[in-house]
């Protein structure tokens, strides 16, 4: 039958460290962005797109995560499908906040 190949646990490790130094990014960012609203009296939504961005990488994180412990093939699989397009959805979210930082600082 079409039994699912082991996948390389590499690309769950990539994706749980990746993930999980990209939620300490956001968190940083958040709070940077934070002391320039309290500063310039501007209100940004960019703060919420950052915290938005952080809940997926963690949540892309815990995916990889329990890929990684699970004993079950098919499971792995599964999780780590889920967990790198959650991954992948949270990097192209970070460029867009990227891109709207980058104007704000430009307008200002």
């Amino acid at each position: 039958m079409n039994q699912p190949q082991p996948l390389d646990n590499d690309i769950c490790v990539h994706i749980f460290t990746a993930s999980a130094a990209m939620v300490g990014v956001c968190l940083t960012v958040i709070g940077i962005i934070r002391l320039v609203i309290v500063r310039h009296k501007a209100d940004l939504f960019v703060d919420d797109l950052l915290a938005t961005d952080a809940v997926l990488y963690l949540l892309s994180c815990l995916l990889a995560y329990w890929a990684l412990r699970t004993r079950s093939i098919l499971r792995n699989h599964r999780l780590e499908r889920i967990a790198d397009a959650i991954f992948l959805l949270a990097l192209t979210l970070t460029a867009v906040i990227a891109a709207f930082i980058a104007l704000a600082i430009s307008v200002a």
